[in-house]
């Protein structure tokens, strides 16, 4: 899960052993991807797995992670091979160097208002050579995940220093319209009061996803409703797209706005 508590350095210390429970069918999905691209960006690249990993299987080109949580930079950049650059989207003004960007760990859904979504996905084509690709995850909407959060996403770890950190998570109800708020809450024998954080994520249906890539200039080349690239449906529970910048029109750099 993409969420703004890893803002903190201490929690963000902790991201990578929360979602290690195992191998990541999301990395086995985009690292075939990134490694056969030559430039590729990271938008929302945390600390930094996914480069890491396709520099240990031998990528040799350029990789970009952009991430707005300086907490994880300093995590990513452990690896110096690799460019590290904190901010968002809108900090950043890349004209056609990137024949692939990846946006994974449902980074996608932070997006909450209509114009920060036009204005990202714009960055983002702008960013692509033409022809490039954008390969993105977010939550099937139609399956209600979030009613399982509490579960799965309630947990204890070990911190580095052999301590027992728990996690909380509590999903605010009733959850109207396409936005889920949720907090986490974080108890361990470091800090002598529990640290809490509030995020909220939006759940586009396909129909709504569709209609801002394509005004957007991105056209959808491969959908999926899980990682084993099985076919999307109402019960699938993502909605795994694959979209590349749409030719430019003849006479013109910048065929849309």
């Amino acid at each position: 899960m993409a969420n703004e508590e890893f803002t903190d350095p201490a929690l963000a210390a902790l991201y990578d052993t929360l979602n290690s429970a195992g191998p990541r069918d999301d990395f086995a999905f985009y690292l075939p991807l990134v490694m056969s691209a030559e430039a590729v960006l990271d938008v929302g690249c945390g600390t930094g797995t996914l480069l890491h990993e396709a520099r240990r299987a031998g990528h040799t080109g350029r990789l970009v992670g952009l991430d707005p949580a300086p907490g994880m930079l300093e995590i990513a950049r452990g690896r110096t091979d690799i460019q590290w650059m904190l901010g968002g989207l809108g900090s950043a003004a890349w004209d056609r160097e990137f024949d692939l960007i990846v946006m994974s760990g449902h980074a996608f859904q932070v997006f909450l208002e209509d114009d920060e979504l036009r204005s990202a996905l714009r960055a983002i084509r702008d960013a692509l050579q033409p022809g490039g690709r954008f390969a993105f995850e977010t939550r099937n909407p139609a399956v209600r995940a979030w009613e399982g959060w509490h579960e799965e996403y309630s947990s204890e770890v070990r911190d580095a220093d052999g301590g027992t950190v728990r996690t909380v998570c509590e999903v605010e109800t009733p959850v109207t319209g396409d936005r889920v708020s949720f907090t986490h809450t974080y108890t361990g024998p470091a800090w002598p009061t529990p640290r809490v954080s509030r995020s909220t994520l939006r759940f586009l249906a396909p129909e709504a996803l569709a209609s801002y890539l394509t005004e957007a200039g991105l056209v959808t080349v491969d959908q999926y409703g899980d990682w084993d690239r099985t076919p999307l449906t109402s019960v699938s529970p993502e909605i795994i797209t694959v979209a590349v910048r749409q030719p430019e029109l003849p006479g013109s750099t910048k065929p849309f706005s």
